[in-house]
């Protein structure tokens, strides 16, 4: 299994994690719109409310094009709401805010499965001009608390979009499917494993494969899932691949079958990126993907193979727990 880490980039910017007060050797710091701004609580030293404050009063805001939230719990973690209920009363301070990414967390901090998210449909209604939201977590991993939810919206500005989970819940994926994001032009599913509430199906993105409902789509990424020969076979006949210009199938279970039905179905020789690192191919279909998108000058990214217990064949996601 791969795990998750924290982007040195974000929407093009240098990501800046401001010090805590009072640290040494911090030097000036950058002006608000060079960088994209982390804010974590280091464990036991501020809470989020007391972080985000500081940020508010130290940082002009009205230029800050990019946002990441690290971990925002103090002590026990804690749902993400404070953090959704932070950004959506003082949206009206981040008119140039283009960038946002939900739970900036590495395995370190926290494993991907435990962290605790909310309805995130705020966030989105109250920043009409975002052109990016990413966000990490799962969906039903906790019983008892609070996960991640999404309820269909219209925004019209919204470019990209991407859930990394491992275990992404089917109701949020169709809430995807029935929102109207006009501008959408990446889009981007890590599934999960069903163990920790990746329950989504193949049925679930039917609204995303037809085609009409994201016109301007030109990245799509079916990722993380342990349906990924399903996936690929759902992909082979989807409408909306011959407008696509990059495609990701990567970090699941894809074996020969799901590769085949790729590969004898719709041609993809349109694409620049084929993405399928980490996958189950034998070497023959190996080289059979290599050979064709070498042909047709399509960049193909394949690792070696994942080995598995031949006699249980069991394939893992890269990301799960």
């Amino acid at each position: 299994m791969t795990g998750t880490s924290h982007p040195d980039v974000f929407h093009g910017l240098p990501v800046h994690t401001p010090p805590p007060p009072g640290a040494t050797g911090a030097g000036s710091p950058p002006t608000a719109g060079s960088v994209a701004w982390r804010l974590d609580c280091p464990p036991h030293e501020a809470p989020f409310e007391e972080v985000w404050r500081r940020f508010l009063d130290e940082v002009d805001t009205e230029r800050v094009r990019a946002l990441l939230i690290g971990p925002w719990w103090y002590d026990d973690y804690i749902s993400l709401q404070p953090v959704v209920a932070a950004l959506v009363s003082d949206a009206h301070r981040f008119p140039a805010l283009r960038a946002l990414f939900l739970a900036d967390v590495d395995d370190e901090e926290c494993q991907v499965s435990w962290l605790q998210l909310c309805d995130i449909t705020p966030v989105l209604e109250a920043l009409p001009l975002l052109e990016e939201l990413g966000v990490r977590g799962c969906g039903d991993a906790v019983p008892g608390e609070e996960n991640l939810r999404l309820r269909p919206v219209r925004h019209p500005s919204l470019k990209v979009l991407r859930f990394e989970s491992g275990g992404l819940p089917g109701h949020v994926v169709r809430a995807v499917g029935a929102s109207e994001l006009p501008a959408l032009e990446h889009l981007e599913f890590w599934f999960g494993s069903e163990g920790y509430g990746g329950d989504a199906t193949v049925a679930d993105l039917a609204p995303v494969l037809s085609g009409p409902s994201f016109p301007r789509l030109r990245h799509l990424g079916l990722q993380n899932s342990e349906l990924q020969d399903e996936l690929a076979a759902a992909v082979a006949s989807a409408p909306v691949v011959a407008r696509l210009e990059s495609l990701s199938l990567a970090m699941g279970t894809l074996g020969d079958a799901g590769a085949g039905a790729l590969l004898d179905g719709q041609p993809l020789t349109h694409l620049s990126v084929l993405d399928l690192h980490h996958h189950y191919l034998s070497d023959p279909v190996v080289s059979r993907i290599e050979e064709l998108c070498a042909r047709a000058g399509v960049q193909v990214l394949l690792d070696a193979a994942d080995r598995w217990d031949a006699e249980d064949e069991a394939r893992y996601v890269a990301v799960s727990e």
